[in-house]
């Protein structure tokens, strides 16, 4: 099996425990590739090195123009180099090839966006009311910046984070998940492979409890940035607190999909089976909650069973495969014990509910597309995150109705809204509790648009240009231009 090594200082590290382990391929259930195990002493090097290369040797010397320009060639490389990039993700995640190609092909615009920002981050010239003072604010780099990505989209989301904190000047240390690591080691070394500077990105790889704790305890980290679940993000949120370190957390999400009796609803239809299925259902803003207008329910349920009966299963890496497999054997189980606890409140089985077995799932780990009517808004099934392949149905009568189910969670990551009212869908978009409503699509992201939750759904916002200001700390200069010393004993 191949090995890979973590990338620290610019260089492939072999882990000083001396240890690794074993890495799965979902599609076949097997380990195809060996990960290296790092811990505490790992961390430490790899935080070193990059709070380092933050105030000394070329990355600190760079003027922000020059850091834009070497991000844009960093965006080219990936771009080079997509597909294979592409093939790892898919090999060791089990999500479509087609998702990811896509995914890893947009990877480069955040680097070319954010590559174009770096040299825009600017302060301010503030009037004064004081006489005799001159002052000005400037954006400064917070620091080393600990990343922890998912399994379920490494490099789009990695790229999320660490594109808008090399554009602030920042350097970085990432912790991907033990799940899918082996792309965001290629994609660090192709990194500098194209002129990053060593000690400015760093890749530590192995598990949270050995090094996503050292990572988040480090004293010279400054910034985590997270996302997963939001019990992981709950206990990295206090642990930062205890250093006042700054955060940026993208948690989980029970999205309401909402369908209107006026919407057009073959359209709605695909977005209901596009935000739930697609990936898997393994993604923090899949619609898995979907809300039907009582008049349209049993036409909506029909369609939707309908054409989520026509998913096609199998290999991921084949291009007309439209469900992949769970990416983890515990995730696997997860899945099929919800659709259980489904079944014990009392929702009524539409489709699916089991393991799938057929023929050209080989012995991955596939469930196949489900769907639960009868659902009350309260039971399990529409209060907790699934991340697989499982739908709740639950039907509304009003507008007020829906956004009061909608809002009935606590999370607030995305909606959707399906109407041809527009008046609905703007008062549907000012009532919902969401970072993210989608009105007539779903599962829309871009590196222009801001994303990120409302309530247990997480801090912060990722994408768009108030991204960077998650990375930079804001400082006040004061000049005193002739004003007279005074009292010194009293405030100025």
């Amino acid at each position: 099996m191949q090995r890979y090594d973590m990338f620290i200082d610019g260089e492939s590290r072999k882990p000083a425990g001396g240890e690794w382990f074993p890495t799965d391929n979902p599609y076949v259930g097997a380990p195809w590739a060996e990960i290296a195990k790092g811990g505490e002493q790992d961390v430490d090097d790899a935080v070193t090195a990059a709070h380092r290369a933050l105030h000394t040797g070329p990355w600190a010397e760079l003027t922000a123009s020059a850091r834009g320009a070497l991000m844009r060639r960093l965006g080219d490389a990936i771009a080079a180099d997509a597909r294979r990039l592409a093939e790892l993700e898919v090999r060791d995640n089990g999500k479509l090839f087609t998702e990811m190609f896509g995914q890893v092909s947009y990877v480069p615009q955040w680097f070319h966006y954010y590559g174009g920002l770096a040299d825009k981050i600017e302060g301010t010239v503030p009037p004064m009311d004081k006489k005799g003072y001159f002052a000005y604010t400037k954006k400064e780099p917070v620091g080393v910046v600990a990343v922890i990505t998912p399994w379920n989209s490494p490099l789009m989301l990695l790229a999320w984070k660490i594109a808008p904190a090399l554009a602030a000047g920042c350097t970085v240390v990432i912790k991907p998940s033990e799940f899918t690591s082996a792309s965001t080691v290629e994609l660090v070394r192709l990194f500098h492979e194209a002129g990053l500077p060593p000690g400015v990105v760093n890749v530590v790889t192995g598990f949270g409890k050995d090094v996503g704790a050292a990572l988040v305890g480090h004293p010279l980290v400054r910034k985590i940035t997270f996302t997963g679940s939001d019990a992981t993000g709950r206990h990295i949120n206090e642990a930062a607190a205890r250093d006042f370190k700054h955060v940026s957390l993208e948690l989980g999400g029970k999205s309401p999909n909402i369908v209107f009796a006026d919407a057009d609803l073959e359209a709605a239809v695909n977005g209901a089976v596009s935000g739930i299925f697609a990936a898997t259902g393994q993604t923090c803003i899949a619609g898995s909650r979907l809300l039907v207008q009582e008049s349209v329910h049993d036409e909506i349920v029909g369609k939707v069973v309908d054409l989520a009966r026509t998913a096609r299963m199998g290999d991921p890496m084949d291009e007309h495969t439209q469900v992949g497999p769970i990416t983890t054997p515990a995730q696997y189980a997860k899945v099929l014990d919800y659709v259980a606890i489904a079944q014990q409140e009392g929702a009524d089985l539409a489709l699916g509910g089991r393991a799938a077995a057929r023929p050209e799932c080989g012995s991955g780990w596939f469930v196949e597309p489900t769907v639960f009517t009868g659902v009350r808004n309260s039971m399990r099934i529409a209060q907790e995150e699934v991340f697989g392949p499982v739908l709740a149905v639950i039907p509304f009568k009003d507008e007020d109705e829906a956004v009061t189910l909608a809002n009935d969670s606590r999370y607030g990551l995305g909606a959707g809204v399906w109407t041809s009212d527009i008046g609905r869908a703007l008062r549907m978009a000012d009532r919902i509790r969401s970072g993210t409503v989608w009105v007539n699509t779903y599962r829309a992201v871009s590196y222009l648009a801001p994303f990120g939750g409302f309530k247990d759904s997480g801090i912060g916002r990722e994408n768009g240009i108030s991204a960077i200001n998650a990375y930079v700390e804001e400082k006040s200069v004061w000049i005193n231009t002739g004003a007279p010393t005074g009292n010194p004993f009293v405030l100025r």
